[in-house]
């Protein structure tokens, strides 16, 4: 995979380190090495942490918010730091809350009009909410140790949490956990970077989308060594509802980032090449 960086150039509320760093598979590493194009992390220090994306609310399953809370206790004792869209709020809540309580590291990167507006606003009504229920609050109470990086736009949102992991996992979530799957995808299949992307497809959530992609690969949209840009968790028999509450999704993720082989790559731009000066157009020889 491409290499694993972290990158700070925000200020923050609170900054902690873990010592042992584990890297996320000896076949990333050695890509990391090969490839040397990987404009989205290039030139940054390694990082083992893993960006998680999920959404503010909770969901009807039980199923979404055990997941949730699997995967941040897997990353906590496994000693990965957690980046994630801040706040207190849904999935992104719960799994957060479960890597702090194993000691975890953990990132929450909120743009500044969500802090502004008091955090990231539910699609879904949530009835047993207290007041004031995920409010984006700098060093809030009981979640001191969250490093809050505060970004100006959506757009640098995506790219400080890509530049600070070395790989990508999705939980359950809407328009906004989808285009963030689908744009880092994007990333991998255009060389961009080189890092896992895996999908808890608890309730074989994800399932309408690995149709899609076996449709577009059929119709000639997307090639077929593609298919391999998206690592599924798909867990117990798609029929066994109650397993999946009490499957550990998160031990499962992190056995697919350790075995994960980087996909065939379809593209060879360099990443690294800039126009120079004011607008000028560098011609590639």
């Amino acid at each position: 995979m491409g290499l694993c960086f972290s990158f700070s150039s925000h200020k923050t509320t609170h900054i902690q380190h873990i010592s042992t760093p584990i890297p996320c598979s000896v076949s990333a590493q050695r890509q990391s090495y090969s490839d040397g194009n990987m404009a989205v992390t290039q030139g940054e220090e390694p990082t083992t942490a893993v960006a998680v994306y999920c959404a503010s609310s909770l969901g009807k399953e039980k199923a979404f918010q055990n997941a949730a809370s699997s995967l941040g206790t897997a990353l906590g004792q496994a000693g990965r730091p957690l980046v994630y869209g801040g706040g207190s709020k849904g999935l992104m809540g719960v799994v957060s809350g479960a890597a702090l309580a194993e000691g975890g590291h953990v990132t929450g990167v909120v743009p500044f009009a969500m802090v502004a507006a008091g955090g990231e606003k539910e699609q879904t009504k949530n009835a047993n909410a207290p007041p004031g229920y995920g409010r984006v609050i700098l060093a809030e109470a009981g979640r001191e140790a969250v490093q809050t990086v505060v970004v100006d736009s959506m757009h640098e949102r995506k790219m400080e949490m890509a530049k600070r992991s070395c790989a990508f996992v999705g939980l359950p979530g809407g328009y906004g956990t989808f285009e963030e799957i689908l744009e880092v995808v994007t990333w991998s299949q255009l060389g961009i970077h080189a890092k896992p992307i895996i999908l808890i497809n608890v309730h074989s959530f994800y399932e309408p989308l690995r149709a899609l992609i076996q449709t577009s690969i059929r119709a000639g949209f997307i090639t077929p060594n593609n298919i391999n840009l998206i690592s599924f968790v798909d867990g117990p028999g798609p029929d066994d509802h109650a397993a999946h509450e009490d499957y550990d999704w998160g031990i499962a993720a992190l056995e697919a980032l350790e075995t994960w082989e980087h996909a065939v790559k379809e593209y060879s731009y360099d990443w690294t090449k800039r126009r120079d000066g004011e607008g000028e157009a560098v011609e590639v020889t």
